[in-house]
């Protein structure tokens, strides 16, 4: 099997899946961050392909930072100078070629995540 990574945002304040949210992936190495990808959410809370994909995987460390300000401001938080939640980064390893899905449970003052499937 080849390795690859997905995600998807779900807005566990409003209860659907958040869209319009812009991700972007780093390769990590040690304190040097190399962009990898970029993408936005869609309807469904998620990237319309992986956001890694088959061809470009490789083990070792990522950071994916999710740009949550725009999308919480239309969901209608009140607003905040400055915002409580605007960039989340999660910082994960892939140590093996597999599928990594790595979502991102999000409400205006709090977030969560765990390797899915």
């Amino acid at each position: 099997m080849t390795g690859y990574l997905t995600t998807h945002v779900l807005d566990t304040a409003r209860g659907c899946p958040a869209e319009g949210i812009a991700i972007t992936l780093y390769r990590v190495s040690g304190n040097s961050h190399r962009k990898i990808a970029e993408a936005v959410t869609n309807a469904d809370g998620r990237t319309d392909t992986p956001i890694l994909p088959e061809k470009d995987f490789k083990t070792g460390t990522y950071e994916l930072i999710f740009n949550c300000s725009d999308y919480l401001e239309t969901a209608g938080t009140p607003p905040e100078d400055p915002r409580f939640l605007s960039e989340i980064p999660i910082r994960f390893g892939m140590s093996e070629a597999d599928h990594y899905h790595v979502p991102l449970l999000l409400s205006p003052f709090g977030y969560s995540t765990y390797r899915g499937s």
